[in-house]
């Protein structure tokens, strides 16, 4: 058994700081590098590839809405040809520093509102797909598994891979629920860990209602933003080990 175990990394901002980049990349196996839209900055962004590619781990371009002010979590009703431009520019970003770092972009993930939009949004999820066949149609990408963006991203002939989320409530539907609601975010780091190895090992999660949903995963992400988020993550990372759970990055060893 294997899995990947990615973060959000790469989201401070100028004097504001949002997570711990470094002691996260020593946990996980890829790191989803914000692109400078919904976070980070350039110094940011660079300081988050040398760390990746010091220590092995995949950088994926997270590609967002153009919200700063609203860390890319509100959904905005963009033209599908102006949202693949964006992503287009912000996976060019990225790759800059990933390649001045001795590495490259490996795949593609979207994030927050833009995640969660193309789950269904059938004309922005082929908007991104048409930036990434655009730009690499090599790199793989990342995604809730039965969404509208891994459906056509695989019709386009991209590589897919199913993500779950260590530290996010699930609806009976399989998909995550909403951060405006309360308790959409786990924090205790002994159950977040031992629903890790039940994603990893049986390829499900219970949801709020208490039903057990599928969810097939190749990745699993925890956020770098919570509360406790190293903590977390190294808890994950141990109980997965425990169970014999090999960590190791869904595109193959980063180089």
């Amino acid at each position: 058994m294997q899995i990947d175990l990615n973060a959000d990394l790469g989201e401070s901002f100028g004097s504001w700081t949002l997570g711990d980049d470094d002691a996260m990349l020593d946990v996980v196996t890829s790191a989803n590098v914000a692109c400078g839209f919904h976070a980070g900055d350039p110094t940011a962004l660079r300081h988050s590839c040398e760390g990746a590619a010091a220590r092995g781990v995949a950088i994926g371009a997270q590609v967002g809405y153009r919200d700063l002010a609203g860390f890319g979590r509100r959904f905005i009703d963009i033209a599908p040809a102006e949202l693949t431009d964006d992503v287009l520019y912000q996976i060019g970003a990225l790759e800059a520093f990933a390649k001045v770092a001795g590495t490259r972009v490996r795949y593609v993930k979207p994030h927050g509102a833009l995640y969660n939009a193309i789950v269904h949004h059938e004309e922005q999820a082929a908007a991104v797909v048409a930036a990434v066949v655009q730009y690499d149609p090599t790199l793989p990408v990342l995604g809730l598994p039965g969404s509208a963006w891994l459906r056509l991203a695989g019709e386009a002939g991209l590589t897919t891979v199913g993500e779950a989320f260590a530290d996010r409530a699930y609806t009976p539907e399989g998909t995550l629920v909403s951060r405006r609601e309360a308790d959409a975010v786990l924090h205790d780091p002994d159950e977040i860990a031992q629903r890790c190895v039940r994603i990893a090992t049986k390829g499900e999660v219970v949801a709020v209602d208490g039903t057990v949903v599928p969810a097939p995963a190749g990745s699993l992400c925890v956020h770098g933003d919570s509360p406790g988020a190293v903590e977390i993550a190294r808890r994950v990372r141990a109980g997965l080990e425990e169970a014999g759970v090999r960590l190791t990055p869904f595109v193959g060893e980063a180089a």
